[in-house]
């Protein structure tokens, strides 16, 4: 009887810790900035194109995201921005200190790819989208591919002005 006592005790008090430890590398919700830098591998843009759009989303840029509770518990933190949603990540696996997924675009791009983010505290977010499909520029879909790095740092409680993103399906 003391035997499994003792057990019983040890298993709860691992699962405790357990817990406690998933829980500490959980983020805030609240206002976070976002700096992405954009790599293409296949871009969709002729080099020679005089204001390629590829160097400019080459550059690192930051953007204030709210992240929602509801991104938390589901992804860990913030995930790449899209427009009108036609990316959204599919077989979100979260671990102890990060997350990843499969990155689905079906729309003016379509393909896959995998986006895997790291936390080492409840402040600070890396993340990378490794992507390969096609973009519509014309009538014929031309091949892309692109790796996204982004670092996610927590600033406030409170969003402020910044309103909440939708969250993708």
């Amino acid at each position: 009887m003391r035997k499994a006592s003792l057990w019983i005790f040890l298993c709860c008090s691992a699962c405790t810790l357990a817990v406690l430890a998933f829980a500490q590398g959980r983020q805030k919700p609240g206002l976070w900035d976002v700096t992405t830098t954009m790599t293409w591998q296949k871009s969709p843009f002729p080099a020679e194109m005089v204001g390629n759009p590829v160097d400019k989303m080459s550059q690192p840029h930051t953007t204030q995201v709210c992240v929602t509770r509801d991104m938390i518990d589901k992804y860990g933190g913030p995930l790449p921005q899209t427009r009108n949603h036609e990316c959204q990540a599919q077989n979100v696996k979260m671990r102890a200190g990060g997350m990843t997924a499969d990155w689905i675009c079906n729309g003016a791009m379509n393909g896959k790819g995998t986006v895997e983010s790291t936390w080492t505290d409840e402040n600070h977010i890396s993340s990378k989208v490794h992507f390969t499909g096609t973009m519509q520029l014309g009538p014929q879909p031309t091949p892309v591919e692109y790796t996204t790095e982004m670092t996610s740092v927590y600033k406030s409680a409170d969003c402020g002005s910044v309103k909440p993103v939708g969250m993708p399906k």
